[in-house]
């Protein structure tokens, strides 16, 4: 399937004493992972089966043929993949209800095949299958599907496959919501890029514009950015976009809204006319037509939207008063057998605050909201999705497309006030077919909100039990294993009754 399996194990004592304000001591001054730059791999990409090389070129240095090139040409290179160990967790219908097919029947390049199946992506998810397809023929795509579904590598393998490795010309522009969405994003692209020689580069506000003055002198062809970033380089003629033959929105609903007025219309104005435009979403927003009729050409629409939230997502809310909050998520803490969880508030000051009363309590806790330097935020996100802390508490900040696989508790602290957000926050926890719970923190102010989610999105929100236990089926990754490939249907195990 679509996503690498998480690490499971649960997290050890020495997390529990983690400093609230800042992950500094586990972060050190070390580079993140995934970086602020671009990632130039050489080599050329191979269709089907070609002849051995000697050596391939990029620019002025030169390397010989290393193993990766010589198991590409192989008959059998499937075998010699270095993949990782297999998630054999149950897995909804919201990932496993697919037509059957595979990434080779999409005739895509055999370098391309060998990243995505190292990233551990065996089968496309049901969007993928919709979507990949339909960008490989250049068509214009209005996708909407469940958040942790496969959004990402719907675009990012159609992306990946029609962009020339060749040409020294940026060829695609990824245009995400947040900062960290586009280090989440543009990571993604190197790990199943790796082995194509595509050169990905990522910028977002908040960095160094003469960092990225100097990595624009250099080859790169698909960019990931934020919208006023990009804008900011296209206008000044840093990043030329005259080759630039797709465009991609991730969280279009966010990139269509108010937060972005304008920016979006200035910028597609300084990309060519003969372009791709892809959007991907979970919701769609009324201004999405008048976008649509603007900007994409007969485009080809894909609703997996049957219903609205997470199969694998079991969700609870529990009554209290404003000054029972942090005495309730106490005995959470210690009676629920958290992975990683992500704890939401409705405000900066609220989680700075939360964070500190956590760490009081005797919990590793990190915190993180848009007010952060943006240092301390990349710090934040990259220990976190490592493992080096056990609670996240973050504004909304933190609801756009984040993947973090091992989080399977969510909490609302501070009640959301609609829908949509509320839909995007509990999304964090079972990911990709998985399972998890949300759990929501409800005043008597909250009650309307509550009511009104519940009946927009069709969904059932469960009083928490009175005994503060939860079926560990539900949401312990070492309690949903399953024999074989742990494709089969397991709806029902998210919808089993607590004893």
């Amino acid at each position: 399937m679509a996503t690498a399996p998480p690490q499971q194990t649960q997290l050890n004592n020495r997390f529990n004493a983690t400093n609230a304000h800042s992950p500094s001591r586990s972060a050190g001054g070390r580079n993140m992972a995934d970086g602020e730059g671009q990632t130039r791999q050489t080599g050329q990409r191979s269709q089907g089966v070609s002849s051995a090389r000697s050596e391939t070129t990029n620019g002025n240095n030169s390397r010989p043929v290393n193993d990766q090139d010589v198991i590409s040409e192989d008959p059998n290179w499937k075998s010699k993949l270095k993949l990782p160990p297999k998630d054999n967790r149950i897995r909804t219908s919201d990932v496993t209800k697919t037509k059957g097919n595979e990434f080779e029947d999409y005739c895509l390049s055999r370098n391309l095949l060998m990243g995505i199946f190292e990233k551990g992506w065996e089968q496309p998810s049901p969007i993928q299958e919709e979507s990949i397809p339909v960008a490989l023929a250049g068509r214009d795509i209005m996708a909407r599907a469940k958040n942790g579904t496969g959004k990402t590598g719907a675009f990012l393998i159609p992306v990946i496959e029609r962009v020339s490795p060749e040409k020294d010309e940026i060829q695609a522009l990824i245009l995400v919501p947040t900062r960290e969405l586009a280090l989440q994003t543009s990571h993604i692209c190197k790990q199943i890029a790796k082995h194509t020689g595509h050169s990905v580069m990522v910028t977002t506000g908040g960095t160094s514009l003469r960092d990225d003055i100097m990595r624009l002198d250099k080859t790169v062809q698909i960019l990931v950015s934020t919208p006023g970033r990009a804008l900011d380089l296209i206008s000044k003629d840093i990043a030329r976009m005259d080759k630039c033959g797709m465009l991609v929105l991730d969280e279009a609903d966010k990139l269509l809204s108010q937060d972005f007025k304008g920016l979006l219309d200035d910028l597609i104005q300084l990309l060519p006319q003969d372009r791709q435009v892809m959007l991907f979403s979970a919701t769609f927003p009324i201004c999405v037509k008048s976008f649509k009729q603007r900007y994409l050409n007969k485009p080809h629409e894909i609703n997996l939207m049957e219903e609205l939230t997470l199969k694998g997502i079991t969700q609870y809310y529990a009554f209290v008063e404003e000054k029972q909050k942090v005495r309730c998520l106490n005995t959470l803490f210690s009676k629920l057998q958290i992975n990683q969880s992500i704890i939401f508030c409705n405000s900066t000051q609220r989680v700075e605050l939360l964070a500190r009363t956590i760490t009081k309590l005797g919990y590793g806790c990190f915190y993180i909201h848009s007010r952060m330097g943006q240092e301390h935020r990349n710090r934040v996100f990259h220990d976190f999705r490592n493992g080096a802390c056990r609670n996240l508490v973050c504004t909304d900040l933190f609801t756009r497309g984040i993947d973090i696989q091992a989080v399977n508790v969510v909490i609302n602290f501070d009640f959301p006030r609609n829908a949509e957000t509320y839909l995007h926050r509990i999304g964090r926890s079972g990911r990709f077919g998985h399972l998890g719970i949300a759990i929501n923190l409800v005043t008597y102010d909250d009650r309307f909100n509550l009511y009104n989610i519940e009946k927009e999105l069709k969904t059932e929100i469960k009083p928490f039990p009175s005994k503060a236990y939860v079926d560990k089926k539900l949401y312990v990754a070492e309690y949903q294993m399953v024999s074989g490939d742990g494709d089969g249907e397991e709806d029902e195990a998210a919808g089993e009754a607590e004893t």
